[in-house]
Formats: C-alpha cells, structure tokens, sequence
C-alpha cells in the first residue's frame, strides 16, 4: 500500500483544492442561501435555477461553459488574462473554478434549509428589540445555522474530491497540475497492469470522504450540544 511520489501529489492537490473550494464558496453560498429563504425580489426563481442548474445538466456541460467564459479567450477570463494576469487554463486554479461551481449549489442547499428551519419569531423579536438585521444574523441566525453551514463545507468537499466530467473538460487532465483523485483514478483505468494503483486510490478517496463525513456529523452533534446548552 506505499504510494509514489506521484499518488502523492495527486492526493495533496484534491486536497488543496477541495480546501480552496470550500473556502471560496462558503460566504457567496451563505449569502445566496439567506437571500432565498428570506428575501422576496424579481427574478428569484430565476436565481434559485441558476444556482442549481449544475447539479442537473450535464458536468461536461459544465466544463463547456466554463470553457466559454473562463478561457484565455472567453469574456470573463480573457479580461481577467489582461488585467491580472490570471489564467485558469491547464493550471489548479482552474481545477478550484470547476469544483467550486459544481460544488456551490450543495453548499447553498444545505445552509438554505438550515436558515428556513430558524423560526423567524425570534429574529422579528430582536428586531423590535431594537437590534439591527445585521446583529439579529450575527447573533440569532447563525448560531442556529451552524450545524446547516457544517453540512454544507461536508458536500461541497466531498464533491469537490469527487469532480471529475466538469474538471476534464475545463482545465484537462495534466499529471502534478490538473490531476485530482478521479481523474488519476480514470488515467489509471486505462493503464495496463494498474489495477494495484487504482484500488489504492479507491481505497484513499473512500477513507478521505468517510473522515469528512464523520468530522462533520461531530461537530454538529457538538455544536447543537452547545446550543442547546445554551438556550
């Protein structure tokens, strides 16, 4: 069961960038997810469709339009080439971009549903207290949604280790640059005489998805000990 130097790096960059993705989608998603279950505007079910329209299209699909609009030539990333000198082509920024997207609607699924669980009397309470409606989230809603927001990090890192149709189409398949878990998993596959190595790699992406998973059914059996302590 030793690994080589290359299932190394294949395991610490799903790692980073699952780590990155999360990271970078969690406040947008906690954002989004307040909006929808507490707020009324034009064009919201066209914002809740948006949202999550990549769990239903196709993720190579996905990678398509990424591909579109995040290439060196395409509208966002070819303005981001010029003025920053960013391109999410062939490199693990991409590969954070690609998960990130696939990941985000899981994350803002779990934190939305947390929030509409909150009973609103209690927010409308501290409002006529006098609190302001950032303080009543920061002081009421949040504390309530923490168990929601650890579901949330728990999906959107599991499917970020677990892209793979949207990843390949976007950023390809680059050993030590682009290549995550699956995609090792999928090279390996079709490698003669791999099948130690693919079973290895299996064997990784189940432990790293069950310790995710029971991290977080911990902290939010933790984190609801302590509210409920509280209250």
């Amino acid at each position: 069961m030793s690994m080589s130097p290359a299932e190394l790096d294949v395991i610490l960059l799903s790692l980073k960038v699952a780590l990155w993705c999360v990271g970078i989608s969690l406040l947008p998603a906690l954002f989004i997810a307040w909006l929808l279950a507490r707020r009324e505007f034009y064009g919201k079910t066209a914002l809740n469709v948006l949202v999550h329209l990549p769990i239903v299209l196709p993720p190579v699909v996905v990678g398509y339009f990424l591909l579109v609009l995040l290439g060196n030539r395409g509208v966002i990333g070819a303005w981001l080439l010029d003025h920053f000198g960013i391109s999410l082509i062939f490199n693990w920024k991409g590969v954070v971009a690609a998960t990130a997207v696939m990941a985000f609607p899981f994350i803002t699924r779990a934190i939305r549903q947390a929030i509409e669980a909150v009973d609103q009397n209690l927010e409308v309470a501290a409002l006529t207290l006098g609190r302001s409606p950032a303080m009543v989230f920061l002081t009421i809603t949040l504390p309530l949604i923490i168990p929601g927001i650890l579901a949330g990090i728990t999906l959107g890192f599991a499917r970020a280790l677990g892209e793979f149709g949207a990843t390949i189409t976007f950023v390809a398949n680059i050993p030590g640059e682009t290549q995550t878990l699956p995609l090792a998993i999928y090279t390996l596959l079709q490698t003669p005489d791999a099948e130690t190595a693919v079973w290895r790699l299996v064997i990784i992406s189940v432990v790293l998805a069950f310790a995710a998973i029971a991290l977080s059914e911990w902290l939010t059996r933790r984190s609801t000990r302590r509210l409920g302590g509280s209250v």
